[in-house]
């Protein structure tokens, strides 16, 4: 049995077990994933018998933390051969991935698990629950047309002219304007988009019998969207400009087939103030991407702090899979400044396990309810001083590949 990293020549040779493993994948989607993603990315493999039965892919990513951007990778395609399964080979690669992306000095990597229970044994946790909306087509643009025709007198003696058109390669970088001015700003931890981003989203979708829809008013960029169909139609990662809901679900309808069912992923919280209790709708929160601290001090430097705070406490951590993350780290700041500055110390007021300090740092656990686990220890001190911190808790992580 071997691992190794393969030689970027070598990643067609996993085509085969991606196929095996992930037969739900479309023979185009496939074909886009080997051409285009599997050019820059990192694949482990483990070989045995002659062959790989096993391997983990990492994709990278620009990943925007508070106001700092860093690398990172978004851990896909990890699959072993059925009969080379329960023999520790997913382990092996986890861990050869976590320290690489701690000797890169990235924050974090994250992922989209198949079940919780796989990844949390390596200290990973939910950092981002996915707003989802499905609609009965038939049903609820039926509702929004009769609404529609009793407003529409009024309405089109304001209205604006609008056209919607699919994406092309040409208009990646105008998209990528749009996202970075109307939607970057909402979050504290968010993937970089640049018009490479939506270039090869552009091919993502396509792959997926869909595209990246536009829709405009007046020449106006006012909207943006990704789909897919299958059995139904996806609609991912809506980014609409305020008071222009009734755009976009106008452009869904343009796209949707008669009865045709709608999944929105990724929606926005005005669309669920809008529509979830509208008959035919039907609403969820699903968590969707668990990530894991792989370089501390680089993840720790990141975070802010209110400029009217001053902050000063240190703590150890424990990390069993990354030693250099394990030790005892100051943070620091001081009145009128809003980023830490991490060092390392000897005084520690607590001590952290590594997935604690993640669910704290990203504020899907309160610092109290923290405090209370058995494995971790905090003064008061500690936990008044790590409650001035700004958690990452505004994320917008919808990436599939």
């Amino acid at each position: 049995m071997e691992i190794r990293k393969l030689e970027s020549a070598e990643h067609g040779k996993t085509r085969f077990l991606w196929e095996k493993i992930f037969k739900e994948d479309s023979q185009t989607f496939v074909d886009y994933y080997y051409f285009i993603r599997t050019k820059e990315n990192v694949i482990y493999v483990v070989e045995e018998d002659g062959a790989i039965r096993s391997m983990l892919q990492k994709n990278p990513y620009r990943m925007k933390l508070e106001d700092s951007v860093f690398d990172s990778e978004y851990i896909v395609g990890v699959a072993t051969e059925k009969e080379y399964r329960s023999r520790g080979y997913m382990r092996q690669l986890l861990i050869a991935a976590l320290e690489e992306e701690n000797k890169k000095k990235h924050p974090f990597t994250f992922l989209m698990p198949a079940a919780e229970a796989i990844y949390s044994p390596y200290d990973f946790r939910y950092i981002y629950h996915q707003k989802q909306m499905e609609l009965d087509s038939d049903v609820f643009f039926a509702l929004k047309r009769d609404k529609k025709t009793g407003e529409k007198e009024s309405r089109d003696r304001g209205r604006q002219e609008r056209v919607t058109r699919d994406a092309e390669l040409g208009d990646a970088e105008r998209i990528a304007a749009f996202f970075e001015k109307n939607e970057s700003p909402k979050w504290a931890v968010c993937t970089v988009r640049d018009s490479v981003y939506y270039q090869t989203k552009i091919l993502e979708q396509q792959s997926e019998s869909g595209g990246v829809r536009l829709i405009f008013e007046e020449k106006d960029l006012v909207g943006v969207f990704f789909y897919a169909r299958e059995d139904i139609l996806e609609i991912l990662e809506p980014v609409i400009l305020q008071e222009k809901e009734d755009a976009f679900l106008e452009a869904v309808e343009e796209l949707r087939r008669e009865k045709e069912l709608v999944k929105i992923l990724g929606c926005t919280e005005k669309m669920r103030e809008l529509w979830e209790n509208v008959h035919g709708v039907r609403t969820e929160e699903k968590p969707l991407i668990m990530a894991r601290i792989t370089h501390l001090p680089t993840f720790l430097s990141a975070m802010k702090v209110p400029e009217e705070e001053k902050v000063d406490c240190s703590f150890a951590v424990i990390d069993p899979l990354l030693q250099k993350n394990s030790g005892v780290w100051r943070m620091k700041s001081d009145w009128g400044e809003d980023k830490l500055c991490v060092s390392e110390t000897e005084d520690s007021e607590g001590v952290f396990p590594i997935d604690a300090l993640t669910q704290l740092l990203f504020g899907t656990v309160p610092i109290r309810e923290i405090a209370e686990r058995t494995d971790v220890m905090a003064t008061e001190r500690l936990v008044a001083e790590l409650e001035k911190i700004c958690k990452l808790n505004r994320v917008f992580l919808n990436e599939i590949v």
